[in-house]
């Protein structure tokens, strides 16, 4: 993302006598008068993770690396009397921190006694995107995080930003969107300076809830980009006296935060393999994005473990229709040409996974996907015929009929399908996996030992 940074202020003069870093770096440096880099990763569960750093240790962020106490770190797999975990980073991926001003941020990858971390999420999506680079390959993503703006009332308990985002059916709602425009104006014009191509912002279906588009990237910049995003969204919503939320179900009547992946690969010779003109069915896909969709299909269940990874998720992942009259996520293992009720929609001559939600890990994500869209095309895989019909309204009778499965419908489920299928420990590698099996296991027996109100106040004294 270096060179979208720097083209803003293209004179800026640097002298070569007084720079310690090569001409880019110190550009960036000089014109946005930085004093820390954060340190970036994340933790297993995506969570960005830092260090500040003043400006004249920059060059140990990418040289010796920047020292953590892995085991105070989620997933990483470490003990209190292990190594320590450290962090190296790219400077080629150093930009300013818009809402931090004297700040910049360098994406890193953790290391423990000098060997890359097999624990580490980016590390697990840049061994994926080396299969595809084997095959002359690139998986490109397009990322729509969606979200939604609260604030706390005096009794500390959350409510929406804007009261009069009560519609029922608010999607596109002017009013909703207009009310809610400084933190999206000021989210927006935070992120266009470092890189971001945001070329629209939009009410979505839930009150309160809010959509940012913007342009595709490689799979590893892609999600680099969503990290950047979240961390964007909530110092700038905590600024202004909000929450932004990516939580997956946060109203159980409304439709849930998702974030679609929209995929294509492209090689030296196409921009699209996975786009066919001759396409017979009419939705544009070559014979590669055919294996690519079954893969995904078949491995749908296991995949739903890291696309939906908190117990929360499948409140939204849930079969039945929300108060607006949709639910806009998938219950369903199935793929349709521009079919938004099913797990995998076809917009012409590319792929739409919907299953993922705004609490995923996007590295996890994006790593899971290649290994599981290889898998189809490593075996030739055919997908069944696709379905166009809308979903929401079928029985379960008329689905099992179809011979469509129904995707997991709880974080256990999601996670039993993982440990059943052995791909991902055998691509991503078993120790992220089991990791992440055990953090997941342990979230639902939390879960499982929760009390809720609703329980207090139905069997409080219905006995």
């Amino acid at each position: 993302m270096l060179h979208e940074v720097t083209e803003f202020k293209k004179d800026l003069p640097v002298s070569a006598s007084k720079s310690k870093y090569r001409k880019d770096v110190q550009q960036v440096i000089d014109q946005y008068n930085l004093k820390y880099v954060l340190a970036q990763f994340v933790d297993i569960h995506g969570a960005a993770k830092t260090k500040s750093v003043p400006i004249s240790g920059l060059d140990a962020i990418e040289k010796k690396g920047v020292g953590f106490a892995g085991f105070a770190i989620s997933g990483m797999g470490m003990q209190p009397h292990g190594p320590d975990f450290m962090v190296k980073g790219d400077l080629s991926t150093l930009i300013p921190v818009p809402w931090q001003p004297g700040y910049g941020r360098v994406v890193c990858e953790g290391y423990v006694n000098d060997q890359p971390h097999p624990y580490d999420p980016r590390y697990v999506l840049r061994k994926q995107v080396e299969r595809l680079e084997e095959k002359g390959w690139t998986l490109n993503t397009g990322l729509e995080p969606e979200f939604s703006l609260f604030r706390r009332d005096e009794n500390g308990k959350l409510k929406l930003v804007d009261d009069s985002d009560s519609l029922d059916k608010p999607c596109y709602d002017y009013k909703g969107l207009s009310r809610s425009r400084q933190f999206l104006e000021n989210l927006t014009e935070a992120l266009i300076p470092v890189g971001f191509d945001i070329y629209q912002i939009d009410h979505e279906d839930a009150n309160g809830q809010f959509e940012i588009n913007y342009t595709y990237s490689d799979a590893m910049n892609s999600a680099d980009m969503f990290t950047f995003f979240r961390m964007a969204a909530g110092e700038i919503a905590n600024d202004l006296g909000m929450i932004c939320s990516f939580m997956p179900k946060p109203d159980p009547k409304r439709a849930g935060n998702g974030m679609h992946f929209h995929l294509s690969i492209s090689s030296a010779e196409s921009s699209n393999l996975f786009q066919d003109d001759t396409d017979p069915s009419g939705m544009g896909l070559s014979k590669l994005a055919y294996h690519f969709i079954a893969g995904l299909l078949a491995h749908g269940p296991a995949l739903c473990a890291f696309c939906a990874p908190t117990v929360n998720s499948y409140k939204r992942l849930v079969v039945g229709r929300s108060l607006s009259g949709a639910t806009w996520a998938p219950a369903f293992i199935a793929y349709g040409s521009n079919n938004r009720s099913a797990m995998v929609r076809i917009p012409y001559g590319r792929i739409e996974l919907r299953l993922p939600d705004a609490g995923c890990n996007p590295y996890l994500v994006s790593a899971a996907i290649i290994a599981a869209g290889l898998d189809g095309i490593e075996r030739q895989l055919t997908p069944p015929p696709a379905c166009n019909e809308n979903l929401y309204t079928l029985s379960l009778q008329d689905i099992a009929a179809r011979g469509i499965e129904t995707l997991p419908q709880s974080l256990k489920e999601a996670v039993q399908a993982l440990q059943a299928d052995p791909l991902f420990r055998e691509k991503l590698g078993a120790e992220i996996v089991d990791e992440f099996i055990e953090q997941k296991s342990m979230e639902w027996v939390e879960y499982s030992r929760h009390v809720s109100d609703w329980e207090v106040q139905r069997y409080t004294e219905f006995f």
